[in-house]
């Protein structure tokens, strides 16, 4: 038994997605996009409500520190994933495997919280307008932002030191493109019931939390728009929510959809592909959904292109 275990080694081999070398172009390619555009449409977001005055509000704050978080939620997985496709290897050292998986949990815990601090915000802005001003002022949204960090930091490292006392067999395969803490755990030679109900406590926790947080505050500004008399009043309360509840749902959606399918089928690989969506789609598609239904950000977006445009008209002449 002592032949078979390591109390230390020194790299992880991460699987991906396919053993078929003909795929690895492909693979490649369609995740180098998915990750550009993230990237772009995030950094997007940032510089639209960072260059426009009329976006210097709470609600708009809390997005661009969303769409921050989910450029580095990205960049915490995908580069990794492309270097090993572009050099045909496929190891991870063990430093880095777990600093890869430290940050991994920190974003994933910063986007559950972020988008339940956007919902109070929404619930104060639909619920309280006339105190919206004094209750969501700078130094509310700091400290939720320092709060919303100070969370995640705790989960994220609680969750390493825990992993990090595990001894590891030499079967050191991964069946994912990342260090995914579940996979980590199960080639743990040591007894991992440990970390197992400690993740479990807090996953439930840390995500049960936010929801139930999300469900109220949506709860109150239904009840608050069914009391709006005028239609178009309604339609401008909805409208201004919109946005955030479909990531929301797409978050949410996402993310549950893969662990309860990964805890009733065995199938690594299928718990692989179906990872994509909640690690690298639903970041893609959060700044479409923003900016394709937010006017505001339209306005934004429109005005940093013709300043941009004009800027280079006139470097041209």
């Amino acid at each position: 038994m002592a032949a078979e275990n390591e109390t230390h080694i020194s790299e992880f081999l991460l699987l991906g997605f396919s053993k078929d070398a003909k795929l690895q172009p492909l693979i490649y390619v369609m995740f180098l996009t998915m990750y550009l555009t993230t990237v772009l449409g995030n950094l997007l977001i940032i510089l639209a409500t960072s260059s426009d005055p009329h976006l210097h509000t709470p609600m708009y704050f809390f997005l661009a520190n969303l769409s921050f978080v989910d450029i580095c939620f990205v960049s915490t997985t995908i580069p990794k994933m492309l270097q090993n496709i572009r050099t045909q290897r496929k190891g991870i050292s063990y430093e880095g495997c777990f600093t890869q998986l430290f940050f991994f949990l920190l974003f994933i815990g910063l986007d559950d919280f972020l988008l339940t601090v956007m919902a109070y915000d929404r619930f104060v802005a639909i619920c309280h307008p006339l105190h919206y001003t004094v209750i969501m002022n700078p130094r509310l949204c700091g400290l939720l932002l320092l709060g919303c960090w100070g969370l995640s930091v705790f989960y994220s490292t609680f969750e390493i030191l825990g992993a990090l006392r595990l001894s590891f067999c030499t079967k050191v395969e991964i069946p994912h493109f990342f260090c995914e803490l579940n996979q980590v755990l199960n080639l743990a030679c040591s007894d991992i019931f440990l970390n197992t109900v400690f993740t479990y406590c807090i996953s439930v926790a840390l995500a049960g939390g936010p929801l139930l947080g999300i469900i109220y505050s949506y709860s109150k500004i239904a009840s608050s728009i069914c009391g709006i008399s005028s239609a178009q009043g309604k339609y401008k309360a909805f409208s201004t929510c919109a946005s955030h509840l479909s990531v929301v749902s797409l978050f949410y959606f996402t993310s549950m959809g893969v662990y309860l399918s990964s805890g009733a089928s065995e199938q690594s690989s299928a718990s692989t592909i179906s990872s994509v969506l909640y690690t690298v789609v639903t970041p893609m598609l959060n700044p479409f959904i923003y900016s394709l239904r937010n006017k505001d950000i339209k306005r934004a977006l429109n005005a940093l292109f013709v300043q941009g445009m004009t800027e280079r008209s006139i470097l041209l002449r």
